[in-house]
């Protein structure tokens, strides 16, 4: 089937009176192409009709036990395969600043990564599954030509997968200055010693490169230019993945969350990034689209827990005490919350990209910050809604509601916990406190100035 067949019949199945590209909030329609909605059209039909389903395919294709990790479920390609032939390809990388996307915005394809948010194959099935949209990026932006043949390029085809190891076990990594891998430059090659965890992605065998940061310059005055980022093939001699960690008991198999310990790792001095000391320039530049990307995805999570809580409640075949969920007033009243509360998260995700799309990440920084901390805890609100309206059902492997919340609980603590970016946004936001301080003078004394030229008293306050 071609592309435009295979299109059009997406596209005409849908008995929905709204298409994705119609319920984009008016305030950003302006800035959406025609040809991105189109795309958004066809991924909202790809995700509902192609990947949902799929997603209880690859379960069940996946299997238990320990052949968990050296599973490759066949029903991933063929999702991918589709994906392609749609074009719905590497939709992430900005048009202003990548040349190897689809050439959409930020904004545009945040509202793409709103649906891809739904399924937990539809990321992956469209090469837009992180750690490696951040990666990809990394690679684009600071590669080398020689390190963008050798590890880019198949990214991109989505032949090969990645991780980022950043975080330690040892340490308060939420600052990452506190990071202790060593790595000490040896003649012309880097070695490499100490552990990290948290490495998502690492348990997928197809996972071949990872990129590591690392204490290079632990003497330098400035505690930002300790660190740089290198490029490490998966399987390199001292790299042993000590065990595979859990999410609220969840294994996340095959991609999994890996603890990986460097003993004695060699690298050429050729595989670093950018050059020593620019780790925090490089995880900054990664780290801002990426929160993005994870905030538009908590969105569509939250946007299915609400279809499934309303399917619930509107279940002839359960009615407490005599009524449906839905004739009960306190649960009417978790819909209307839930609507409100997802509709203005995403006007605060799209601000944001908008914001990127103008300049930088840089210059976004409150705002993706803002999306960051609201939009996860938005999320994992609408889902818990949505558990209690099924009781028992709720928590149990019968609905997607449970794994759902405990991928989103873990966003409030990836790419930094709430904590540190509510502190430097509430430390920025002080700093108008002397500013303000003097406008709220100026205002009373013009308001003084005012009572004497009218002849008015002030009435008594305290």
């Amino acid at each position: 089937m071609s592309k435009s067949d295979l299109s059009t019949n997406l596209l005409a199945s849908s008995s929905k009176p709204q298409t994705a590209a119609e319920k984009i909030p008016i305030i950003a329609r302006y800035a959406v192409s025609d040809r991105a909605k189109q795309t958004l059209n066809l991924v909202e039909k790809f995700v509902d009709q192609e990947c949902i389903p799929a997603d209880t395919v690859f379960d069940a294709q996946l299997g238990e036990g320990e052949k968990r990790w050296s599973t490759h479920p066949s029903v991933i390609d063929d999702l991918k395969e589709k994906a392609k032939k749609l074009g719905l390809w590497n939709m992430f990388l900005p048009k202003n600043h990548f040349s190897q996307g689809a050439g959409f915005s930020n904004l545009e394809y945040g509202l793409m990564a709103e649906y891809l948010g739904r399924s937990r194959l539809a990321p992956e099935a469209t090469n837009c599954a992180a750690p490696d949209t951040g990666n990809m990026e990394v690679f684009a932006k600071y590669g080398t030509d020689a390190q963008k043949k050798e590890w880019l390029a198949p990214l991109l085809e989505g032949k090969i997968r990645s991780a980022f190891l950043m975080t330690e076990p040892d340490v308060a990594s939420s600052d990452a200055t506190n990071i202790t891998m060593t790595m000490k430059k040896e003649g012309n090659e880097y070695v490499l010693n100490g552990s990290k965890w948290w490495s998502s992605g690492a348990g997928d065998t197809r996972c071949k490169i990872y990129l590591v940061m690392a204490k290079s310059d632990p003497d330098n005055k400035s505690v930002y230019k300790q660190q740089s980022v290198i490029l490490v093939p998966a399987g390199t001699k001292g790299v042993t993945i000590k065990r595979m960690l859990s999410v609220y008991g969840y294994d996340d198999a095959p991609h999994g969350h890996g603890h990986i310990k460097f003993e004695n790792v060699r690298i050429p001095a050729s595989n670093i990034v950018l050059g020593e000391g620019r780790g925090f320039e490089i995880i900054q530049g990664r780290l801002g689209p990426g929160r993005i990307h994870h905030a538009m995805r908590a969105i569509g999570a939250a946007e299915r827990a609400l279809e499934w809580m309303l399917a619930r409640i509107n279940d002839p075949n359960k009615k407490p005490f005599g009524k449906q969920l839905s004739e009960h007033g306190v649960i009417l009243e978790w819909v209307a919350k839930s609507r409100l509360e997802i509709d203005a998260a995403r006007l605060i995700v799209l601000n944001a990209a908008v914001k990127i799309d103008e300049k930088d990440a840089k210059s976004a920084l409150k705002e993706i910050a803002e999306a960051k901390i609201l939009v996860p805890q938005m999320a994992l609100t609408v889902i818990d809604r949505a558990i209690q309206s099924f009781g028992a059902a709720g928590i149990c492997q019968d609905t997607p509601l449970a794994n759902m919340w405990s991928l989103i609980r873990t966003l409030r603590i990836a790419d930094g916990p709430d904590e540190v970016h509510l502190q430097q946004m509430g430390k920025n936001e002080n700093k108008r406190g002397k500013e303000v301080r003097e406008k709220l003078d100026r205002q009373i004394q013009a308001a003084e100035a005012l009572m004497r030229q009218y002849n008015v008293q002030t009435k008594a306050h305290l």
